[in-house]
């Protein structure tokens, strides 16, 4: 390459739906992207879109297995060199168990062993996976990005397998940012805010499409946690469909976001006498 980009990310789930959005936001910003996702076919389409850019590396992975992930990495040091951010959007919707599972939810006696496996691989084991590779290199050049695509707390609630591994992406996050403090590696939850009209979403779930939030609102604050503005803002969830692209970018982010998790709930733990957390 000519020059160094701004910053070389790793985003997966970036063939479609948010993630075509996000890739489209960071390249436009400068960054260099090491798109991964299992579609090999959609990451072929997406590097046509982008121009065959050379700020653009697509790269077919299966995210399900460790050696997926650790390959993907691999790659991307290969294209680049380095990676500075991860950005863990790769996902598997509740539409893939029946088209109709975002409006009827599974039951407990629908839900196998081998269904929570497969959402807990890809919103558990591949973040993990993923940050462990890359976050030792980031910790000693002292800068870096993980940003995970989490869900609302009300889906959570609601959604199994679905909410309960975001769940624990959710809580990988905030473990993860104040691990992570001081070091120059921040880490942040960024979520659409609702259901978002990709095709994650079947038609058979009966919800308005025309009402469902627009992916495109993922784009500016992706690519502003990629900026220096960006540098203190750690341990903290940004709903998207709050931002609001009248104000600066900095000052969008603040009133877009709160504490990764809902922290406040803690208070309900009864800790070790005398000590604190």
């Amino acid at each position: 390459m000519a020059s160094r980009p701004s910053r070389i990310v790793l985003l997966t789930g970036a063939a479609g739906g948010i993630g075509k959005v996000m890739t489209e936001s960071l390249l436009a910003a400068g960054h260099a992207v090491a798109a991964v996702d299992r579609d090999g076919a959609g990451v072929g389409r997406l590097a046509a879109l982008a121009g065959a850019s050379e700020r653009l590396h697509a790269i077919s992975a299966d995210l399900g297995s460790e050696g997926g992930c650790l390959e993907a990495v691999a790659a991307a040091r290969r294209r680049f060199g380095a990676i500075d951010a991860v950005i863990n959007n790769a996902g598997i919707g509740m539409s893939s168990l029946r088209p109709d599972a975002e409006a009827r939810h599974p039951t407990i006696e629908e839900l196998t062993p081998d269904l929570y496996d497969r959402f807990l691989a890809i919103f558990v084991r591949a973040p993990a996976a993923l940050v462990r590779a890359a976050v030792p290199d980031m910790k000693a050049r002292g800068f870096g990005r993980i940003v995970n695509n989490t869900t609302s707390y009300l889906t959570m609630l609601r959604v199994m397998p679905y909410g309960a591994a975001k769940a624990a992406l959710e809580s990988m996050s905030a473990v993860w940012a104040k691990e992570l403090e001081g070091s120059g590696v921040t880490v942040n939850v960024l979520v659409p805010g609702g259901p978002t009209d990709t095709p994650m979403i079947s038609d058979a779930a009966g919800w308005p499409r025309e009402k469902m939030l627009r992916p495109q609102i993922m784009g500016p604050p992706a690519a502003w946690l990629m900026s220096d503005e960006a540098n203190a803002f750690t341990g903290r969830r940004i709903t998207a469909a709050r931002w609001d692209a009248t104000l600066a970018p900095a000052a969008a982010a603040e009133k877009a976001s709160r504490a990764i998790g809902w922290p406040e709930l803690g208070a309900d733990a009864v800790w070790l006498q005398g000590t604190t957390l």
